[in-house]
């Protein structure tokens, strides 16, 4: 009786294994639920289409390209927007659901910016929210807590802390919807707060953004843009939903 109790045991495992497997949906790719749902790609693995550069009338000729599964900006060295500038989506978006993962050098800096207005001669963090992208533990600066990997940068705290260390995926989403904002970093809400309201207006005032009037004043909609920081970072499963 044991030995039957062990085959069918062995058994089940074997078929949920290979359930799980056969629900997997490869990378850079949508699953039937998310094309229903109203998903789109911004990242194939085998094109930039969806991409162009800061302030730049295509995609940079250097600096960012696509290694292995991944949109990658190449270690620079050089800080911000050193290697190629700032990416951004070629469609402007309003209220969205964006997804994706990203892995980072050691001690290096990046972003995911959102609502970026195009500034002539300026950076595009000047008028735009960023979602920090940081390897905490071994950044060579001491930075605050709303400086942290998932922060609403020198707005918002992320809160828990659920980066992951230098070298391994990060999952993580952005919903934009009616000015409410929520960050989520592998599969935990760390951040959240509201665009245009009379709370936003201080916390850009307490903040370095309060020198610059496109912030406090930015568009409704804008691009969705990925940092160039100087230093080594991967994206891939760039997907969003419009709501």
């Amino acid at each position: 009786m044991k030995q039957n109790y062990s085959i069918v045991f062995l058994l089940a495992i074997t078929f949920g294994l290979f359930a799980c497997t056969e629900k997997e949906t490869p990378v850079n790719t949508l699953s039937k639920k998310e094309i229903k749902e109203g998903w789109q790609l911004l990242f194939d693995g085998k094109s930039t289409e969806h991409w162009k550069g800061y302030n730049q009338p295509g995609f940079p000729n250097s600096g960012w390209g696509i290694e292995g599964d991944a949109l990658a900006c190449q270690e620079s060295d050089r800080g911000e927007a050193g290697s190629g500038g700032d990416l951004i989506t070629r469609k402007k978006y309003s209220n969205f659901e964006l997804s994706l993962e990203w892995k980072i050098d050691k001690a290096a800096n990046s972003g995911i910016l959102y609502l970026v207005t195009e500034i002539p001669d300026e950076p595009a963090w000047h008028g735009a929210p960023e979602m920090q992208i940081l390897d905490d533990e071994n950044f060579p600066m001491e930075l605050k807590p709303a400086q942290l990997a998932g922060s609403a940068y020198d707005l918002v705290a992320a809160n828990p802390k659920t980066v992951k260390p230098f070298g391994e995926w990060n999952q993580i989403r952005i919903i934009v919807n009616k000015g409410h904002v929520e960050h989520w970093q592998n599969g935990k809400k760390v951040a959240e707060y509201n665009l245009w309201t009379p709370e936003w207006e201080k916390m850009v005032m307490n903040s370095k953004f309060k020198d610059y009037p496109e912030f406090l004043n930015m568009a409704k909609e804008g691009y969705i843009g990925l940092q160039d920081h100087g230093g080594g970072v991967w994206f891939r499963n760039i997907k969003i939903k419009e709501l």
